[in-house]
């Protein structure tokens, strides 16, 4: 039950290649967090794409956008749904979903950037409650934190 905020280049990723990212950036959050394919859960899945304009992103000072595709993904999820292995998995299936919805026609050479935050047990707020694990875990159907739904 992610959120992920991902800055690109203004128009890197026309609409058919957007809206393919996106879909694999889900992919991503439900493979990795072992969220079922159900969609309800899956719609807690929040992606927030913003483009940057030509000349505000720059590499040691210098706007490299015309060689390198630079793509930051900065992905928010709850203390405790990953594990080592699992986030080092993430950070590769984020960076294939980048690569995947690339268009053909694009020769920059892909770089990503893909920073998992882990928020700290207490600190979400959730249509203003403070959620708690087992309160995502419940609500993201995480196969894996099963243990900590609570009792029906």
């Amino acid at each position: 039950m992610p959120n992920i905020l991902v800055k690109l280049p203004k128009d890197s990723f026309p609409d058919s290649h957007r809206d393919t990212l996106v879909r694999l950036l889900n992919d991503a959050a439900a493979r990795a967090e072992q969220i079922p394919d159900d969609p309800k859960k899956r719609s807690l899945c929040w992606v927030v794409i913003d483009e940057v304009a030509p000349g505000f992103w720059t590499c040691g000072g210098t706007d490299m956008t015309a060689q390198l595709l630079p793509c930051i993904a900065m992905i928010y999820l709850p203390a405790g749904v990953l594990d080592a292995a699992t986030r080092a998995h993430y950070v590769s299936l984020v960076h294939d979903a980048f690569r995947q919805a690339l268009p053909p026609a694009d020769r920059r050479r892909l770089v990503t950037s893909v920073i998992v935050h882990d928020v700290t047990e207490g600190s979400w707020g959730v249509n203003g409650a403070i959620w708690r694990l087992p309160d995502f875990a419940e609500a993201a159907g995480f196969s894996h934190l099963k243990s900590l739904c609570h009792a029906n």
